[in-house]
């Protein structure tokens, strides 16, 4: 309506003689004064009315000004000098873009990430029946435990690591578990198991616990269905038809318990032999059948449902054995084979670290990784690999795009009888130059298996090897007592304890 309105204005101020300014010509074009009236230009007759539309303005002596209507503005935007002008500063944005795009993606590719709770402190590590005694029966027990979290605290610990307290035999640091979901009663009940747990998250730090998954104690109700046949539990363990005359039994072939002597054992109830890489208490797990598996998965699910932050997995190596029953070669190949007893005269190629068993574990870190994704609860997973040379140890760490332990323990400071400088260089670099790229080293002063570091080197050195570990990259892990440069303490029962191994 505007725009009519001024074209019926102009039209009419045309009519009547009078000078229009649209915007298009300067204002000393405008005549103060009226053109003579006798001119023929201003003669009524001679007004020309343009029908055709609005003229087109002359922009030829027109310069820039502010207010200009759009039709001007369009006239200038289309020059060439504000169009290359415009087009220069576009391209220089969005070259700034992408470069702080690609600037901020390398930052965080290159930038090492937050340490997560098992890399930002260190490790201690309790054998409970040898801790605290809290309700003075010569046993330590959980409760003990709970009672030294202040202490344990004071020492900067992030994480407290736990060994073997399932209900189980008094055999091989109590490993012969005879139910992986009970509290062995002189530890506790799970009730105390709960309250241990709440105190240590509530004090900030973390719970893992060992797990032994290769073997079970032969009371265990898996074994006593198995041994009798019975379902599924048939197969639970490695069976194999043995010769039993007199007393004395042939084993299938010359395979060696950790401990000496043969690992195969006779069975009166199923009249078979059955595979124990440790003592004959503690029968093999058969991990070649699904179930057997499945079973695992779900001990450790419950575990991990108290609320455990992690596990130390022990003996992994010998969780699946070979197929075919082949002797195992002897390192001495012109030693008698029937005086061949002890677990160090065989190459133990058919009973270690067989093909599958990575794949194994890894199935361990995915049931983990199930209850991992919350912020803050990620489960750390741990392997003991002890006796296994350094690079055998390394492949725990997994594959380049297939995860399986956080990292495997370090022991092999713990294997030095001697303080030397050039022993622990050694030590030292070979493993992180063997570590695979991009993966978090660890290092143990010791454990309940390994003799202390003022038995093993002498009280001298035993602050030299704690503030050696707490300086090193890595995650340091202590076994109680080593702050303090406890000694070992010599058993007078052996039978009983079982707490050294000889």
């Amino acid at each position: 309506m505007a725009e009519k309105k001024s074209k019926r204005d102009s039209i009419g101020m045309r009519m009547k003689g009078c000078h229009t300014n649209n915007g298009f010509v300067q204002n000393e074009d405008i005549l103060e004064k009226d053109l003579d009236p006798g001119s023929p230009a201003d003669s009524p007759q001679h007004i020309i009315m343009g029908v055709g539309g609005p003229e087109e303005p002359d922009f030829k002596n027109i310069q820039p000004y502010a207010g200009m209507p759009k039709e001007v503005l369009f006239h200038f935007s289309r020059q060439a000098r504000y169009r290359v002008l415009r087009e220069v500063l576009f391209w220089l944005i969005v070259a700034s873009v992408l470069a702080l795009t690609a600037a901020t993606i390398a930052i965080i590719a290159i930038s090492p990430k937050c340490l997560d709770w098992w890399q930002a402190g260190p490790m201690y590590q309790i054998y409970p029946r040898s801790f605290k005694d809290s309700n003075k029966d010569g046993n330590g027990d959980l409760k003990g435990i709970q009672d030294k979290l202040d202490y344990i605290k004071t020492l900067n610990i992030k994480t407290v690591w736990i060994t073997s307290f399932y209900k189980s035999s008094l055999k091989d640091f109590r490993h012969g578990i005879e139910d992986f979901q009970e509290i062995d009663p002189i530890f506790g009940t799970m009730k105390d198991f709960e309250n241990l747990v709440a105190a240590i998250h509530d004090k900030g730090l973390k719970l893992i616990i060992d797990f032994i998954p290769n073997h079970t104690s032969d009371k265990h109700a898996w074994f006593q269905l198995s041994r009798n046949r019975t379902g599924k539990y048939t197969d639970y363990y490695i069976w194999h038809n043995c010769s039993h005359e007199n007393g004395i039994t042939t084993p299938p072939n010359n395979w060696l318990s950790v401990y000496g002597n043969s690992s195969w054992h006779f069975d009166e109830v199923r009249n078979q032999c059955y595979f124990h890489q440790f003592t004959k208490e503690q029968p093999d797990l058969n991990f070649r059948n699904p179930d057997v598996q499945g079973e695992i998965k779900e001990i450790i699910q419950f575990w991990l449902a108290k609320g455990v932050d992690g596990f130390s997995f022990e003996a992994v190596k010998f969780l699946l054995e070979a197929k075919h029953l082949r002797d195992e070669a002897q390192v001495k190949k012109t030693q008698i084979p029937d005086t061949v007893t002890q677990y160090s005269e065989l190459y133990h190629d058919f009973t270690t670290t067989q093909v599958g068993m990575h794949d194994i574990v890894r199935s361990f870190r995915q049931t983990m990784d199930q209850h991992s994704t919350e912020p803050g609860r990620y489960r750390f997973m741990g392997t003991e690999a002890h006796g296994d040379s350094m690079d055998s140890t390394m492949m725990y760490y997994g594959l380049p795009f297939i995860q399986e332990a956080d990292f495997p323990f370090n022991d092999y400071l713990t294997r030095l009888d001697s303080p030397s400088g050039d022993g622990v260089f050694e030590t030292i670099t070979s493993w992180m130059e063997r570590m695979p790229e991009g993966k978090w080293p660890n290092w143990m002063t010791g454990g309940p298996d390994r003799v202390r570091l003022t038995s093993r080197l002498g009280k001298e050195y035993v602050n030299v090897m704690n503030m050696l570990v707490f300086t090193l990259p890595g995650t340091p892990i202590t076994y109680y007592g080593e702050e303090i440069g406890m000694g070992n303490i010599l058993a007078t029962n052996l039978n009983e304890s079982y707490d050294v191994v000889s």
